[in-house]
């Protein structure tokens, strides 16, 4: 029996092919939303060995958005050797929820994954999760952030990534930061500022210097307070940009640096090798 029919027969959930080397997959069912991940695996996957795994979460402020934003970096990085994860999660706009409602999803997603590791050929040690902005922080608060959680999920498996790439990510909920008119004194618990802890996992972001949503007063704190926990934390800051300056579709030129400084950050984890360097485009 292949590992895709396997697949199907075990975890009994609608999976679409859309070619060799995607696939959707249904993760989870509530009210009206059936939310699903793409799938990008390795053009030349060997089904016999485990790959490290990219997970991202797009930005638009809980309200909107979506798992286009991240596509050229799933491809990119799959391309690399990673097997790589376009999360939908429910927005305002579309099902009328809270940020709340998206970290629990995100949550979920993180579980989905890892419990199925053998399924995506994929470590569970070595599970990256990626986002901007509101994306940002639903991948640093499945690391920091011990609450909000579906009370369907399989709570024995943890949501926590082992490693952090976030670009221009909401890391201050708190009274003068992002959305605190919608997150109010909750901030405590579903700010990663405000929840930082020793073991938080190995960390790089990307700011423009002109990010009038998240200072990068703020981003230079974060990093002291990573830092000052033992955790490491890469800071790259690049002048006259502004918030979402990383986006493919927005400014080439960043996003292929940011890209490849993500590249060079994650060959200095293990998770990439240095060769062979793929072409960004």
């Amino acid at each position: 029996m292949s590992k895709r029919k396997l697949f199907i027969l075990i975890i009994g959930l609608l999976i679409s092919d859309l070619g060799s080397s995607q696939e959707k997959v249904l993760y989870k069912e509530i009210d009206t939303a059936k939310l699903y991940l793409d799938v990008y695996y390795p053009s030349q996957r060997d089904t016999t060995k485990t790959y490290p795994a990219m997970v991202f979460f797009f930005g638009g402020g809980w309200k909107g958005g979506s798992i286009a934003q991240f596509e050229p970096h799933a491809t990119y990085f799959s391309k690399r050797g990673l097997v790589c994860f376009l999360v939908d999660y429910r927005t305002f706009k579309k099902y009328s929820t809270t940020p709340f409602d998206a970290l629990k999803d995100a949550k979920t997603a993180m579980r989905f994954i890892r419990e199925r590791a053998n399924l995506f050929n994929i470590d569970p040690l070595k599970i990256l999760a990626a986002g901007g902005s509101a994306g940002g922080h639903l991948a640093a608060a499945c690391a920091l952030i011990p609450e909000y959680n579906e009370p369907t999920d399989q709570g024995s498996i943890s949501p926590a990534p082992n490693a952090l790439v976030l670009f221009n990510p909401v890391i201050d909920n708190g009274p003068g930061g992002f959305a605190y008119d919608r997150i109010g004194y909750a901030y405590k618990n579903f700010s990663p500022l405000h929840n930082i802890v020793s073991g938080a996992p190995p960390t790089i972001m990307f700011f423009g210097t002109e990010d009038h949503l998240v200072p990068v007063e703020t981003a230079k704190y974060y990093q002291m307070v990573m830092e000052k926990v033992g955790s490491r934390c890469e800071l790259h800051l690049y002048d006259g940009q502004g918030h979402g300056f990383f986006n493919k579709n927005r400014n080439f030129e960043h996003y292929e640096k940011t890209v490849n400084a993500t590249d060079v950050f994650l060959q200095s984890l293990g998770y990439l090798s240095q060769n062979p360097v793929i072409k960004i485009e």
